[in-house]
């Protein structure tokens, strides 16, 4: 078989995302990447060493693809806690085209395989990532002037790390109702509201 090109390389990693997403890590067979890739086994461990080293380069492209629409909604709007808004609403669109799944892969991932896996250490490593960019995005919020270094009364303090903790729960939470039996519209509604939360945080300065 040809040598694959950067191109062919970059569309079996797309497939075979599509296809452990959709299905989990252990109960994806070589039959079924087989089929995803439409690749033989050979040509299979080949290019990729193994399953799980596959799964591996999957995971690191579904991370890098997370964090470049999240770097390219935040770079959209002036206000960094707008930003992070946006990200909310649009993840309320989820039901709106065809996927594989709408859960994260990597909370799927830890969830299956168990903290201790290769495989699921990386995917801990990918979600703190994310949340590390969270928080700067909160740091860049608080020195916008967006919000105040602490609130009195019940209000939780507002340090960017906290919210950070907070936002990807949020994240996560809207993905995981987005597999339950909701509809896009509801699913649209509790993205704005939650969106809507997240800029009272500004608000309540005044």
């Amino acid at each position: 078989m040809p040598r694959q090109t950067r191109h062919d390389r970059q569309q079996s990693l797309d497939q075979a995302l599509a296809l452990f997403w959709r299905k989990g890590y252990h109960a994806t067979s070589l039959k079924d990447i087989e089929g995803a890739l439409d690749m033989r086994p050979g040509s299979i461990y080949a290019s990729f060493g193994s399953k799980e080293r596959l799964f591996g380069e999957v995971l690191t492209r579904y991370g890098r693809q997370g964090l470049v629409e999240l770097e390219r909604t935040l770079a959209a709007n002036p206000s960094p806690l707008g930003g992070l808004a946006d990200y909310l609403r649009a993840l309320g669109g989820l039901s709106d085209t065809p996927r594989p799944c709408h859960a994260c892969l990597l909370v799927k991932t830890l969830l299956e395989l168990g903290a201790e896996d290769t495989n699921a250490r990386q995917a801990q490593a990918l979600l703190d990532g994310m949340q590390a960019r969270f928080t700067k995005a909160f740091e860049a919020a608080r020195d916008a002037g967006e919000l105040a270094d602490d609130m009195e009364g019940d209000v939780p303090s507002q340090k960017p790390a906290r919210l950070a903790r907070r936002y990807q729960t949020m994240v996560m939470g809207l993905r995981a109702h987005a597999e339950q039996a909701i509809s896009a519209t509801e699913l649209h509604e509790l993205a704005d509201d939650l969106a809507n939360d997240l800029l009272a945080l500004s608000a309540r300065r005044h």
